[in-house]
């Protein structure tokens, strides 16, 4: 299931994204900053080229390129 950022509260929202950059192995070799890392992926949020996903049967969240998942 496709959650859209806008259903999540703001802080709810940054603290799944804040969670998701400081996973292992999400960053890359990336030394840019927690809040460049947050910041980057709320943009990607916003111009959709991401979706937060929700499994039902793990119940986990995820956030995963847009076009890796089928838009309704």
């Amino acid at each position: 299931m496709i959650i859209q950022p806008n259903m999540l509260e703001e802080a709810t929202l940054k603290n799944l994204v804040e969670e998701f950059v400081t996973r292992n192995g999400t960053d890359n070799g990336d030394d840019s900053s927690l809040q460049q890392r947050v910041n980057s992926v709320m943009n990607q949020l916003a111009l959709r080229q991401v979706v937060i996903v929700y499994d039902d049967v793990t119940e986990t969240v995820n956030i995963v390129p847009a076009d890796s998942v089928a838009m309704a």
